[in-house]
């Protein structure tokens, strides 16, 4: 990863600009149209940030939340997952959520 972009997978923490926190896997990105999507996502509300409307936690978990850059505004890597072994005969692997490192 040496562009510093984290892998699919990778579990992330995002809040948006309404200052609601979200946790997911990262699912896809798209730089052409500023998008990121994040999969088993569980919306953890604004907390003890400062809003005008505070938004309540949900223990909901959805399948997949496609979020617009604009509109972001953190976002961190809270693990990695782990790199394919270097073996040319791998195509594609996946790691169940549970087994990705948290």
């Amino acid at each position: 990863m040496s562009s510093g972009m984290p892998e699919l997978g990778s579990k992330i923490s995002l809040i948006s600009k309404a200052d609601i926190r979200y946790e997911g896997r990262l699912f896809t990105v798209d730089p052409q149209e500023c998008t990121i999507a994040l999969a088993s996502v569980r919306s953890f509300g604004t907390e003890d940030r400062e809003t005008q409307y505070p938004v309540a936690p949900q223990s909901q978990v959805y399948d997949y939340i496609l979020f617009r850059g604009s509109d972001i505004k953190d976002i961190r890597v809270l693990n990695n997952v782990p790199s394919l072994p270097n073996d040319p005969a791998i195509m594609q692997m996946s790691v169940p959520p549970s087994l990705g490192g948290g």
